[in-house]
């Protein structure tokens, strides 16, 4: 361990934060010989949420660690490579599960929507991010990052050859360059004005969220008796929706062995559908069970160990990501909503693709902004993308129907994105190419890999815009989601055996057969440039 005062050095490269996306980097930089001092205002273990993983995270999870040679990051690609090496206090994610709910309704048993994560070919994670997020950073401290922590940085200075840190004791700190992965609070957004105010982001929404105990699962209450989603709600992350909102439920304990008896536990709302009226959170998290009797079942029992934490409106962008020897990451860069489990997508493949630039600054010299550009068109992409969707979503929670056409447009671009860098992943495993994965920066879509990125910017496109004429009331919801439905099944990217286009489709299962179709598909219908991932 680097013992020397870190005041009196020079580093390659500064990090603000030491969550996931500063501990992560800070572990590939250091792994691969880049002199790096980790900075972070706290201490660990602390609580964080941002508890859910996807098949895209899990395998940007394994690029990294392949790409790297940092195989302990591999561990956290799995559950059981979580519960094994890193912690028993994780959950276990076999679904994605939606549950419609309407206000003074009883809940329809059919609609409902699931997504499963097929268990023999992977399992999913519910991070408990207070235990995840501290391996990454002592991991980092074992490769030789230099930490730093209850250091609060409150002045960064940056110039042509050089940045200058002061944290508020007055001790200076001097970099190469410096990557701010720290949060909302972002010292460098702050400090060259780098908020687009207001956001471009479209979509509206706040939060509140606690770790709760004595959380009934869902499956044991009455109003999901009659349901008939193939994997038990449970065992996955649970989204009820609702006009204006949705609801999440992360369940630790979902597993043989769990020790863990936390639930996370969080309620998102259009602030313009329901607006702040002064209460506290458990309050207003109380007056909306008392509107929704089906959803409170399950929070019969259930008690918050912690404070509440409620927010203003989420949304928070950034003109440019990238400047004169800086570039802010993660949530430092901007965020739009947890629905879709997007934010460690975003951080996983911001890591992956700055990693190597820094990687080659160190040995080359070159710090120049240009060699970053690409980082700051790949963050304004994926918030781009994961706007369009959120949006479309709350405007489809109004309406099931479109709701239901909105779930598959995600379902799209959730799906063929991740066979994208799985066949990338297999491919360098054979050939050891590093030219593999710098071949996926080539994106017609900034914020999607191609060869699927042009078709499906396209969809979302056209989603985003039927769902703003729905929202200024120029076209019903009903009539917008047949459109959606018919663009679907139009859309020749898309596998036909995954059926994505029709409105009974409610629940998608990726079993041995239905894969074994779609494989056929691909060698005999795709088009072209689809062919190449089913080969």
């Amino acid at each position: 361990m680097n013992t020397t005062d870190p005041a009196h050095q020079r580093y390659d490269v500064a990090i603000l934060g030491a969550g996931m996306a500063g501990g992560m980097l800070g572990a590939v930089l250091a792994r691969n010989g880049v002199k790096v001092l980790l900075i972070d205002a706290g201490t660990h273990p602390r609580f964080a949420v941002g508890e859910s993983t996807i098949p895209y995270t899990s395998a940007m999870t394994r690029i990294v660690a392949e790409r790297y040679q940092v195989p302990e990051i591999e561990h956290l690609a799995s559950f059981r490579g979580i519960q094994d090496n890193i912690s028993p206090m994780s959950g276990r994610k076999q679904n994605f599960g939606f549950v419609y709910h309407r206000e003074g309704r009883p809940q329809n048993p059919l609609e409902i929507n699931q997504l499963v994560v097929p268990e023999w070919q992977r399992t999913e994670s519910h991070l408990f991010r207070q235990d995840t997020d501290a391996y990454l950073f002592h991991l980092a401290v074992r490769y030789g990052a230099t930490p730093l922590l209850n250091t609060r940085v409150t002045s960064v200075q940056t110039g042509a050859d050089t940045v200058l840190l002061r944290s508020e004791r007055g001790t200076q700190y001097h970099a190469e360059y410096l990557v701010d992965a720290s949060g909302f609070r972002s010292p460098l957004a702050e400090t060259f004005g780098l908020r687009e105010e207001p956001t471009r982001a479209r979509h509206h929404s706040r939060t509140l969220f606690t770790h709760m105990v004595g959380v009934t699962p869902y499956d044991d209450t009455s109003s999901a008796a009659a349901h008939k989603q193939p994997s038990p709600w449970h065992h996955g992350t649970l989204h009820h929706v609702f006009h204006g909102g949705w609801l999440w439920v992360i369940p630790f304990d979902n597993h043989d062995g769990a020790i863990n008896p936390l639930c996370s536990v969080g309620l998102t709302l259009d602030e313009r559908v329901f607006p702040k009226d002064g209460h506290s959170p458990q309050q207003e998290f109380d007056a909306f069970l008392a509107r929704f009797p089906q959803i409170a079942e399950q929070f019969t029992h259930a008690t918050a160990v912690r404070p509440w934490v409620g927010t203003g409106r989420l949304q928070y962008s950034s003109s440019h990501t990238v400047g004169e020897r800086y570039c802010l990451t993660a949530h430092a860069a901007g965020f739009i909503d947890a629905l879709y489990s997007r934010g460690l997508t975003n951080t996983l493949e911001v890591v992956n693709s700055l990693a190597w630039r820094l990687i080659e600054a160190t040995r080359t010299g070159d710090w120049s902004t240009e060699h970053f550009a690409y980082i700051d068109r790949l963050q304004q992409g994926l918030y781009d993308v994961h706007d369009d969707l959120v949006y479309s979503s709350f405007v489809g929670f109004g309406h099931y129907d479109l709701w239901n056409a909105v779930t598959r447009v995600w379902e799209a671009t959730s799906i063929m994105p991740t066979m994208t860098v799985e066949r990338a992943y297999r491919a360098f495993l054979d050939s050891r190419d590093d030219q593999l994965f710098k071949d996926l920066e080539n994106r017609t879509a900034p914020g999607l890999p191609d060869p699927v990125g042009q078709d499906i910017g396209a969809l979302l496109t056209f989603t985003r815009t039927t769902c703003q004429a729905v929202e200024a009331g120029e076209t019903e919801p009903a009539a917008a989601a047949r459109l959606l439905f018919e663009r679907l099944d139009a859309s020749a990217f898309l596998p036909e055996p995954f059926a994505l286009g029709d409105p009974a489709n409610t629940c998608f299962e990726a079993t041995p057969d239905l894969l074994g179709q779609a494989l056929e598909w691909g060698r005999t219908k795709a088009p072209r440039h689809i062919a190449r991932l089913f080969g």
